[in-house]
């Protein structure tokens, strides 16, 4: 199949014109999950939170946020979710903070557990990583991930949604990039998503926006990952990667995505602290090698993410968790809900490799 992606040269030259990309996959404090983000019960008081957040977010260095949108929204309240929508890029905006959209999502629960999304109040199950039991962070026995993407009739309308958003903002320089599909392949799903990934870079491909593809790979990159990132990342105008892994494995990964790619990555998620993943070691390394940075959760609340993935506990519970898991630390996160850095020492680590990436941008 022809690959209509940017050129090597065109994505350099893209990339080359931008500031170091940093930021934060962002959510609200105050919103318990995404169609808390995005539906209209609410929504005033979440766009206020959100703003005051953003501008936290601007005053430590960041410029960018990467927003995951919520299907169902869409779907049933089209209208007001495009509102919505739009003034969430423009409170960004005010912050000088660009944004990152990502539209589909592999990270899913077996079709026999999953549960479909609902607007309206939303239950918050306090503990548990994502504010859910039922996580897609925990083991699941057999079968794969469902998602909306597996019925015929609502794909139609997803990839509609799809469709409206790229096209409507094609040209708008407040969108720096087209995430399309979150960990495809995730949830056991394999080569279950290799359609789905395939007609997602083809709508892209129809509307060519002036905003690069991607799709991450995320999953034992080292080992070439699943068919269905394969295929993401070799369609991607920039390589863009999650690793939760620590300093030595993260340089590792870089080098090997960098040799096998040749194309500007950019990192959408990281920040593990249990695991060794912290901002002492990795933000400097991706302000180093100019790696687009986007960590995990930025003030911590109802989604909880500061709290370990599900599947931790299960090893834990098994007596098969490493040993040098480090359970005394958020995983994830770093704001307090009183919007203090978990550890200010994080955030004199930032604002110092920020400014630095804006001094040296200036001069080029």
């Amino acid at each position: 199949m022809d690959k209509p992606r940017w050129s090597k040269e065109k994505a350099w030259e893209w990339y080359d014109a931008q500031p170091w990309l940093r930021g934060c996959n962002f959510m609200g404090s105050d919103c318990a999950n995404r169609v808390d983000q995005w539906q209209e019960l609410g929504f005033e008081e979440r766009l206020k939170t959100a703003d005051r957040e953003l501008e936290l977010a601007a005053s430590i260095g960041f410029n960018s946020v990467r927003l995951i949108v919520q299907f169902e929204v869409w779907q049933q309240e089209h209208d007001g979710f495009m509102e919505r929508f739009e003034r969430y890029i423009q409170t960004c905006a005010k912050h000088g903070i660009n944004v990152m959209v990502t539209i589909g999502n592999d990270c899913s629960v077996p079709k026999e557990i999953y549960e479909p999304k609902t607007l309206g109040p939303q239950k918050v199950d306090w503990g548990y990583h994502g504010g859910v039991k039922k996580s897609p962070h925990m083991s699941h026995a057999g079968g794969h991930g469902y998602t909306v993407l597996d019925d015929p009739e609502l794909s139609v309308q997803f990839y509609e949604m799809t469709a409206e958003l790229m096209t409507k903002y094609a040209k708008d320089p407040r969108i720096i990039m087209w995430d399309l599909i979150n960990e495809p392949g995730a949830a056991g799903r394999g080569e279950v998503s290799v359609p789905i990934v395939r007609k997602f870079f083809e709508i892209g491909w129809d509307i060519n926006p002036d905003q690069p593809l991607t799709s991450c790979m995320w999953s034992q990159i080292l080992k070439g990952g699943n068919p269905s990132e394969r295929l993401a990342a070799d369609l991607s105008d920039i390589v863009s990667f999650h690793c939760y892994s620590p300093y030595t494995d993260m340089i590792k990964v870089i080098d090997f995505l960098k040799e096998l790619y040749g194309r500007p990555l950019v990192n959408t998620e990281w920040l593990h602290r249990i695991y060794h993943n912290n901002v002492q070691e990795i933000f400097p390394l991706f302000y180093l090698e100019k790696i687009g940075s986007y960590n995990w959760g930025f003030v911590a609340g109802l989604y909880q993410t500061y709290e370990p993935w599900e599947g931790m506990w299960q090893r834990v519970d098994a007596g098969t968790a490493p040993a040098d898991w480090d359970f005394t630390k958020w995983q994830h996160d770093l704001m307090r809900p009183n919007l203090r850095p978990y550890d200010p020492k994080e955030i004199k680590i930032i604002k110092t490799f920020c400014q630095m990436a804006d001094e040296k941008f200036k001069k080029k």
